[in-house]
Order: structure tokens, then C-alpha cells, then sequence
């Protein structure tokens, strides 16, 4: 269990290295943010993944999981203490195998700590996020099948609440701290969705043969593969249009969106390279495609022309 130390710099050194045991991609695009934007998408990134947590736990029930999320958010949004949060979920997850997302859970008090250190308008922002995604992925603890979703409606709406609202976050909080942004943003919020949207129909496909083994499926029902790899590649142009909206002055803010957005390109095109794979190994990228990547975005994010050719070029396998 967490101790209670107010050290905000012990809180903040706490952040990033339980982000980084985490989350191997967002470990990379986060902290390439302006530190202040940095400290309020970290913490957003990490109460989302205690979310996440309840979700991915496959020995509970929906009922349970529905419990546990009331709980969280009731804490996030200070209307109950956190220890009521805290005790009963690791209480529920102790046959959980992921540690570090157990000790996340643990130091749930340190994350809520520094989400009050932010200002009001981030905090309202970072609520808003987790509170949509708590209570939409409640709604679908009860729709998990193997035959999936019901329809294309339904995929896009799981897609939002678990991930467009993540893009609307990163929109509303990059505007709190960049003018310039925005006025470029103003009326073309709907495409920081898409972006959203699209890294999470990365993951879905990604991880569909891990999810079938477990008797879950997140696709939607009677769409075939072909079928999800081109709406995510009209996902992906829109994404691409939102990153170009970022000022060339904000290229932390430019290369942190870019970068998880063509990592999200390159796997989909593995996907779409292969007729079926039964482990999502099959088609991660290997670390020295994720740092040669990495490096190519500190320059391409100087240049729109650069980030469409990269998209023209890696995209091929998705068009298709």
C-alpha cells in the first residue's frame, strides 16, 4: 500500500515511473509534452488505465465491475474518500496477475493528489474524461460475447467512451495551455475523436486473438477484418489532419500526437499485411522500428509535407 506522503515531487517522480511500467507507448509520447501538459495527460492517462484495469479483470463479474467503477469515480470526483475505492478493488483483484497496475491501484490517493495541484480547468477536463469513460464502459461490461458488437454504431460508441473521449481531453487541455491551437481547433473538435478513436482500433484488432481466447470480442459482429482496416484508415487520415492542426510553434505538443499516431499507422499495416495472426506479438513492432520512428518525428514534425509522405508511404497496406 501507498504511504501517505505529500511530496508533490515524490508524487510526480511517482507518475512517471509507474507510467513507464505501464504503458510502453504513451511512456514515450507523454513525456514529450510542455511539462505542465506532461503532469495533467500523465495523471488523465493513468486514472484512465485504473478504468482499464476493472475492465481487462476477466475473473469478474459485470456486476462487480459496475461496482467498482460507481466507487472510482466517486472518487475522482471527491464525493466519496478514496479509501472507499481502494480497499475493496484490490480486494477484488487479488488474483490479478499485473503488478504494477495493482500498485497503481494502491497509489490511486498519490494520482488524485496531483490532479488537484492542476488548475481548475484541467481538473473539469480530466473529470469530464473519466467519468464518460467510467460510465460507458459500465454500459459495456454487460455486452461482453464472443459474436462481438452488435453493429457499427455500437463499435463506434464503445470506440469513443474508451478512446474518443481521450482525444476530446487532449483537445480541451492542449487549448487551456496554447492560443495559437486553440483558434486552429475552434469547429474541427470532431476530428480529435477520429484520433482517438483510431489508436484504439489499433488495440482492438491488435489484441483480438487474446481477447478471443477469452471468449470476448470487441469488433463488431458481421464486419470483416478488410472492413475495420479501412474505417480505421479514414480514422487515420482525419487523426492526421488534427496533429497538422497543431501549431509548428507547440512541437512538443505536434511530436507527442504524431508519434502515437504513427506507431498506430505502422501496426495496422503489420494487421493488414496478414490474413489472420494468433498472437498480438505477431504483429507488434519490434523496440528498434518504435526508437528509428521515434527519432524521424523530432524532424518530420517540422514538416507537413514530411508527416503526409510518411503517412502516404506506410498506409499502402491499409488502402488496399
Amino acid at each position: 500500500m501507498e504511504s501517505s506522503s505529500n511530496n508533490p515531487s515524490t508524487d510526480l517522480a511517482y507518475q512517471k515511473a509507474i507510467l513507464g511500467s505501464v504503458s510502453r507507448t504513451f511512456a514515450l509520447t507523454i513525456p514529450l509534452l510542455p511539462p505542465a501538459i506532461e503532469k495533467v495527460v500523465g495523471n488523465a492517462y493513468l486514472l484512465c488505465r485504473i478504468v482499464d484495469t476493472i475492465e481487462d479483470a476477466a475473473d469478474l463479474s459485470p456486476q462487480v465491475k459496475q461496482n467498482l467503477s460507481a466507487l472510482f469515480l466517486q472518487a475522482v470526483l471527491e464525493k466519496a474518500p478514496v479509501s472507499s475505492f481502494v480497499g475493496p478493488c484490490l480486494d477484488a483483484l487479488k488474483n490479478y496477475g499485473n503488478q504494477d497496475e495493482l500498485d497503481l491501484i494502491a497509489h490511486t490517493p498519490t494520482v488524485l493528489r496531483i490532479l488537484h495541484t492542476c488548475s481548475s480547468a484541467d481538473q473539469q477536463a480530466v473529470s469530464r474524461c473519466v467519468s464518460i469513460m467510467s460510465e460507458g464502459m459500465s454500459h459495456f461490461h454487460g455486452k461482453q460475447t464472443k459474436e462481438g458488437l452488435k453493429d457499427l454504431p455500437e463499435f463506434e460508441e464503445y470506440c469513443y467512451v474508451v478512446a474518443g473521449v481521450v482525444g476530446e481531453l487532449l483537445t480541451t487541455i492542449f487549448s487551456n495551455h496554447s492560443a495559437a491551437f486553440a483558434k486552429q481547433v475552434q469547429n474541427r473538435e470532431a476530428l480529435a475523436i477520429a484520433f482517438g478513436q483510431a489508436l484504439q482500433m489499433t488495440n482492438i484488432l491488435k489484441d483480438s486473438p487474446e481477447d478471443r481466447a477469452r471468449g470476448v470480442s470487441w469488433k463488431p459482429a458481421h464486419i470483416n477484418q478488410t472492413q475495420l482496416l479501412n474505417i480505421a484508415y479514414q480514422k487515420l487520415q482525419d487523426s492526421l489532419e488534427y496533429i497538422l492542426l497543431i501549431p509548428k510553434t507547440e512541437l512538443g505538443m505536434r511530436r507527442s500526437c504524431f508519434l502515437a499516431f504513427g506507431l498506430a499507422v505502422m501496426t495496422l499495416s503489420k494487421i493488414a499485411e496478414r490474413t489472420q495472426f494468433s498472437h498480438k506479438d505477431e504483429v507488434k513492432l519490434s523496440r528498434s522500428t518504435v526508437m528509428v520512428f521515434y527519432s524521424f518525428t523530432k524532424v518530420a514534425v517540422m514538416s507537413d509535407a514530411l508527416m503526409k509522405g510518411f503517412f502516404y508511404v506506410f498506409s499502402g497496406a491499409l488502402k488496399k
